[in-house]
């Protein structure tokens, strides 16, 4: 029989994520991360703690000293990209995610009010899962992102037909348009939904996503790009904003995500 005794289990059957996670708390991550200035770490400290009750009256306190937009990016988002890379790091998780941006969208729709005109967009972007796919959380997670970098999301849910969501790119015309597949069984939609832009004379970026698609799927039909994860999102499509078309991403891409 093989003895056991003396065995260091600490080196086997590790589970990263967990180790990561006890190895630095929001609260740590926060010492390092939040903005300097007392007014906009206030508020972002709402947004990183999903004080949902709290956001209100600190982005009102706020704005009677800061311009609106200000309280927006530095205060608002930049407590949501804490909160971003706390969940690319497996400190956070979906329901915080959610949460946190509930918390963000409460004070933004304060702050708003204050922009003359309202506040600018950086752009347009579709967002839809897969035709026969009921899986969104993924999608929900990286829409809620790209709202927290500035752009203006369409957000047309799972099982989308693969026409409808074609028409729709189609009639607005987006930065890109993202699709997510959890199932091998779905992750046809995007070529086919490719196929289609393609035929109407679209240039648009398709965005693969989801646990079915890979990088190699993604670029083997024309207009594809990839992101592996939600964060990758922002940072692709500020890419895009800069002029670079889907054959630039997929040359680019280690180089655009690099260690996100």
């Amino acid at each position: 029989m093989i003895s056991i005794q003396g065995v260091d289990f600490s080196k086997i059957l590790t589970r990263y994520d967990i180790k990561l996670q006890n190895a630095e708390t929001p609260e740590e991550a926060a010492k390092k991360l939040l903005p300097a200035d007392p007014v906009f770490k206030d508020v972002a400290e709402k947004v990183l703690f999903m004080k949902f009750k709290d956001v209100g009256p600190a982005v009102q306190k706020a704005l009677a000293s800061k311009d609106p937009l200000d309280v927006i990016n530095e205060g608002l988002v930049a407590g949501m990209e804490i909160v971003a890379k706390l969940y690319a790091e497996h400190v956070y998780y979906l329901p915080e995610i959610m949460m946190a941006a509930k918390t963000m969208e409460i004070g933004i729709a304060i702050a708003e009010k204050q922009v003359p005109g309202g506040r600018s967009t950086k752009g347009t972007v579709i967002m839809h899962a897969a035709e026969g796919d009921p899986h969104d959380i993924g999608k929900n997670i990286a829409a809620v992102m790209m709202r927290a970098a500035g752009y203006t999301v369409i957000d047309m849910g799972r099982d989308v037909p693969v026409k409808d969501a074609v028409a729709k790119c189609i009639e607005v015309k987006p930065l890109f348009m993202s699709g997510t597949a959890l199932m091998t069984t779905t992750m046809s939609a995007f070529p086919a939904e490719a196929k289609l832009m393609q035929e109407a004379g679209l240039n648009t970026p398709l965005m693969g996503c989801g646990g079915a698609v890979n990088r190699e799927f993604a670029n083997s039909y024309d207009l594809g790009i990839y992101s592996r994860k939600a964060p990758q999102t922002p940072i692709i499509a500020q890419k895009i904003l800069d002029g670079y078309d889907w054959k630039k991403i997929r040359e680019e891409w280690d180089d655009i995500v690099g260690g996100n």
